[in-house]
């Protein structure tokens, strides 16, 4: 057996040195039928089967760098451990990512955000393997949880990190491309889980969903330290979509209103319907949201969308003015738009539907398989 000891890097390690902007090469060993699991996406990057690079005299034949240090990725860390010492032996810095794929798609950072005024924190939690955001709002000694993933411990942690207790977790919708961890937290820790009832509901054929969730409405206030969040309806992406608004400042806007496009609404099969209400809620956005109001959504595309200290969010009127869904002002021009960019969704975000409204389960492993790749909500 190899000695894992100084040939292995972390996730958070790895996303360190490439946020920090070090010139690291990801060298991806796994078959290329694999990488809908997931990729890291990365400066240098390489993709060869571990049986391939195994048996060369001389990495430098597939693209290998000798001066750049090497991440040696696989899909749970053990194949790219063997290829790591493989590359060690011939001279290269290189080091395993522990965990591999698996363990960088589970994997969070956390942005200080600017707080709106009447709150005194605001944490965006960023699953960079699948682009997916979850917000942690902080007022006093009491917390909010927004769209926790399945590690719902690091909400927990943050918020007693800020000496301040979880009085609530909210989801904005009943998500699709990841199992939420809001029902599992609000469980552990005693505490409501807000939900829209419009989302309580197997989508697909109406079943009732069987979690436990306390309702939310348009115009209601959920209270974090005396400051207000306030609800808001914008139904489109799902028929229970909410965003929650920290007075002027701030939206969290989940699915509803992304960066640089908006949330698909074909996901239910109900596309022509949905559109409708999508474009109701997006002329309500533009006619009544403050202008300067950041829009911090649920899930970002590409790094484009990142502001120079690598958090995602931008005023309501800087995305007046990029987002071309943002700019159409008829409505047969907008469900031309959605026409044109709905695609046929992957098949797990059924089940995941299924799990997040309690009507299924399923194991970690499980989990794992169904979570696999990058989120696309995202009309195209």
């Amino acid at each position: 057996m190899l000695n894992r000891e100084g040939l292995e890097m972390t996730p958070t390690q790895l996303a360190d040195s490439l946020e920090g902007g070090e010139n690291i090469q990801v060298l991806d060993v796994r078959a290329a039928h694999r990488l809908a699991a997931g990729t890291v996406e990365a400066p240098n990057f390489v993709n060869e089967t571990g049986s391939t690079i195994m048996s060369l005299e001389d990495p430098t034949q597939v693209g290998i760098d000798p001066a750049t240090r090497v991440a040696v990725v696989c899909g749970h860390g053990n194949a790219s451990l063997r290829v790591a010492s493989f590359l060690t032996a011939k001279g290269f810095n290189a080091l395993s990512l522990r965990g591999g794929v698996a363990a960088w798609m589970d994997m969070l950072r956390q942005r200080q955000l600017p707080a709106p005024a009447g709150f005194d924190r605001l944490v965006q939690f960023d699953r960079i393997g699948k682009g997916s955001l979850g917000y942690l709002i902080v007022r006093g000694d009491e917390a909010l949880a927004v769209d926790p993933s399945r590690d719902w411990q690091a909400w927990a942690a943050a918020a007693e990190d800020a000496g301040a207790r979880l009085i609530g977790v909210a989801d904005t919708h009943v998500h699709a491309d990841y199992i939420s961890g809001g029902p599992a937290l609000s469980a552990a820790l005693g505490v409501p889980y807000y939900l829209h009832p419009g989302d309580a509901v197997y989508p697909y054929d109406e079943t009732p969903g069987v979690i436990e969730f306390t309702p939310v409405a348009d115009g209601d206030v959920i209270q974090v330290g005396g400051s207000a969040v306030t609800v808001r309806h914008t139904p489109g992406h799902t028929l229970g979509s909410v965003c929650f608004m920290l007075g002027d400042e701030a939206v969290l806007t989940g699915d509803f209103l992304f960066v640089g496009s908006i949330g698909r609404p074909d996901l239910a099969g109900r596309t022509e319907a949905w559109t409708g209400d999508l474009w109701a809620s997006l002329n309500a956005a533009r006619d009544t949201w403050p202008r300067g109001a950041v829009i911090y959504p649920a899930h970002y595309g590409t790094d484009a969308e990142r502001n120079p200290d690598l958090s995602v969010g931008r005023t309501l009127e800087d995305l007046l003015a990029s987002n071309h869904a943002m700019q159409i002002t008829d409505e047969a021009e907008f469900r031309a738009l959605v026409n044109a960019g709905v695609s046929t969704p992957p098949e797990a975000y059924r089940t995941i539907k299924a799990i997040n409204v309690g009507l299924a389960v399923v194991t970690a492993k499980q989990a794992e398989v169904l979570e696999a790749g990058k989120n696309e909500c995202a009309l195209g």
